[in-house]
């Protein structure tokens, strides 16, 4: 019962944070922002909805982890474009 709870928490929190990136593409619209940054944001998304893993596992710590690099890696190179975060979480 305990790892069901586990795999539901952990499930929701990799939900949660796709729809943190998806909230924040609206940053990738900006023209300072790099492409490289842009190309993490729509990788993070792919990797995370696929279902081929570099790390086999049912709690999605792997996607977790692509997750919030990509958000770091977005939010960081829109704050140094000077582009609008205004509205967008973390």
């Amino acid at each position: 019962m305990a790892v069901v709870v586990l795999l539901v928490v952990v499930a929701g929190f990799a939900i949660s944070l796709l729809v943190r990136v998806f909230q924040a593409r609206k940053l990738i619209v900006d023209a300072g922002v790099p492409l490289q940054s842009k190309a993490l944001f729509w990788a993070a998304v792919v990797y995370t909805i696929s279902p081929i893993d570099l790390i086999p596992d049912p709690v999605y710590l792997d996607d977790i982890g692509v997750l919030l690099v990509a958000l770091k890696a977005l939010h960081a190179a829109a704050a140094k474009a000077g582009a609008d975060r205004k509205g967008l979480p973390g």
